[in-house]
């Protein structure tokens, strides 16, 4: 953990420096692509003046990234996050450098030439892969990398929205897939020093701050639960809509190259009919907020924006999730708060914390990132409310995320469910078989050798001696061996076992520690001895095991009444 830490210092600073490159890079291709200047100053596309060019400008971002990702690397293409989550699960945490440098570079093409993404997945792509190369150049094991690769990951994000509370609960929710001090730490301080830098490279404060009011009361939690519940319905409809056009795209009779500039077509069309739609789109989501926004806009903002992403993401190009996530969930809520107390920015804030949660089975990290992204961390308990109803809805209406989807049409399942593994919860003396058959340590190879011959009920018994204590194991394995060995055939089974044969565990042993045990000797059955007396107690087997995943499992589904509703609470003297 300490190691890890270390080296998250390194890590944190290098995600932060990712993300600083990554916000100049887009906005050097936005000043090429749309004012035909070199610059690195910020702009906004919608201050353009190219006229029918609206169309063909993201065409031509969209050829150089299927140019890019066929003769560079196809990991390039998709949100980033789950690509980052299949590395972490199947390719050992490692991230090639050219990944690395492609991600970034092809997600500023895209963002720049009008492609309605936002810059949280690419940087945590990037920032992933810097953990990722950081970690190659040590000698690691694939858990360590996999902190550090997150930690990168969670530095890149905290850098850009200035949100360090939701990247680590973002990490811990989406990309660790465990709780551990070894992972939690690091990407903690990875976090952290990456907060330290954004002032310097980045700015410092909210990044969308807006003037209201939290209302308070019984109301306003009904109504962030009515908001929850609206926004996880989008957020099935965005996820089920995005997988039907990407199986569109699949169908297409050309090579996938050239679907990013097919989805462009609609990319641009859509730009002709409100310039707001096209890129990371940070000024819209700050005037939802403001409520500045005329219903009509709102609405045009909702449906375009949905259009030309769903279309535009599902053709594979590169580019993130959660900017245009914070649109339209921000969108529906803006709608719904004309008719709520606090205003339409207000109920807009609500609406993101739920469709973020509902989209990325990220309920925790959807509350707080809303909170932080406009410093009204008052408004947690109504933030909570409609990440937790929105989540609600997601789960019951969609198999998975709109991140893991596209993971398990790769033929991989990925569940986003934490539970503490049975076999830690148990102990040895809980299942092991009783006052197991022993063979004496007298007893001879030669007859040893007939025992088994003849039948034995099990492939390895416990050797003890005269007071029952473990002298070691012998199997089916050893006495075939001995036929052809060369002990004598008298010699007795005391004398001929080694130390090498002393398996064993206690009473107190949790039986995550007897699996590994016969994972690593491949012995499958492990004698359970009291400590001192070495006295043989009992005996756990693979099947015992099983015992613990059959009990787990009793406990989730098995149901049982104890006390009947039509029971009479006894009578007491008045």
């Amino acid at each position: 953990m300490l190691m890890l830490a270390a080296m998250a210092l390194v890590v944190g600073t290098g995600g932060a420096l990712g993300a600083w490159i990554l916000i100049r890079l887009i906005a050097i291709a936005t000043n090429l692509f749309w004012f035909g200047r070199l610059s690195a100053q910020s702009v906004s596309i919608t201050d353009t003046t190219v006229g029918l060019w609206i169309i063909a400008i993201p065409i031509i971002g969209s050829l150089i990234v299927g140019l890019m990702a066929r003769y560079g690397s196809d990991k390039i293409r998709g949100h980033g996050i789950p690509e980052a989550i299949e590395t972490i699960l199947y390719g050992e945490s490692r991230l090639s450098l050219k990944v690395a440098i492609l991600k970034p570079l092809s997600s500023a093409v895209s963002i720049g030439s009008g492609g309605p993404f936002g810059a949280e997945g690419p940087i945590i792509m990037t920032g992933g892969a810097i953990g990722s190369l950081f970690a190659q150049c040590f000698h690691l094991s694939a858990a360590e990398r996999k902190t550090l690769l997150v930690a990168g990951a969670a530095a890149g994000m905290t850098a850009i929205f200035g949100t360090p509370l939701a990247a680590i609960l973002l990490a811990i929710e989406v990309l660790l897939f465990e709780w551990k001090p070894r992972s939690f730490v690091p990407v903690v301080v990875g976090v952290i020093v990456a907060f330290a830098w954004r002032p310097w490279l980045i700015g410092s404060g909210a990044m969308f701050p807006f003037v209201a009011l939290t209302p308070t009361g019984l109301w306003p939690i009904a109504a962030a639960a009515g908001v929850g519940i609206v926004v996880g319905l989008e957020a099935a409809l965005l996820s089920t809509s995005l997988y039907r056009v990407e199986d569109l795209f699949h169908r297409l009779p050309v090579h996938w190259m050239w679907w990013p500039a097919i989805g462009a077509i609609v990319v641009g069309f859509g730009g002709l009919i409100d310039a707001h739609v096209l890129g990371a789109g940070y000024q819209s989501i700050q005037a939802l907020l403001d409520g500045s926004l005329t219903t009509r806009v709102v609405v045009a903002l909702l449906v375009v924006k949905a259009v030309v992403w769903l279309v535009a993401l599902g053709s594979g190009t590169s580019g993130g999730v959660l900017a245009p996530l914070l649109i339209l969930g921000g969108a529906a809520g803006c709608l719904l708060g004309h008719l709520l107390p606090g205003g339409p920015g207000f109920w807009a804030m609500i609406g993101m914390a739920g469709i973020m949660s509902g989209a990325m089975r990220a309920p925790i990290t959807g509350a707080l990132f809303a909170a932080e992204l406009t410093g009204h961390f008052d408004a947690l308990p109504l933030t909570v409310t409609a990440a937790a109803c929105a989540y609600a809805v997601s789960v019951l209406l969609m198999r998975r995320s709109i991140l893991t989807e596209k993971i398990a049409r790769r033929g991989r399942h990925i569940l986003q469910e934490y539970s503490v593994d049975p076999l830690d919860l148990v102990q040895a003396a809980q299942l092991m078989t009783r006052d197991p058959a022993t063979l004496p340590g007298t007893m001879t190879i030669a007859t040893a050798a007939t025992f088994f011959a003849d039948g034995a009920d099990h492939r390895s018994y416990p050797v003890v001696d005269d007071d029952n204590a473990l002298l070691g194991l012998v199997s089916r394995t050893d006495a075939l061996r001995w036929q052809v060995g060369e002990h004598p055939a008298d010699t007795s089974l005391a004398e001929t076992l080694s130390d090498a044969s002393l398996l064993v565990a206690y009473p107190a042993t949790p039986i995550g520690v007897v699996a590994d045990l016969m994972v690593d000797s491949g012995v499958g059955r492990i004698p359970i001895v009291e400590p001192g007396s070495r006295r043989v107690v009992g005996i756990l087997s693979r099947q015992d095991l099983l015992k613990a995943r059959s009990a787990h499992r009793q406990s989730e589904t098995g149901r049982a009444r104890f006390v009947s509703p039509s029971s009479k609470a006894p009578e007491t003297a008045l």
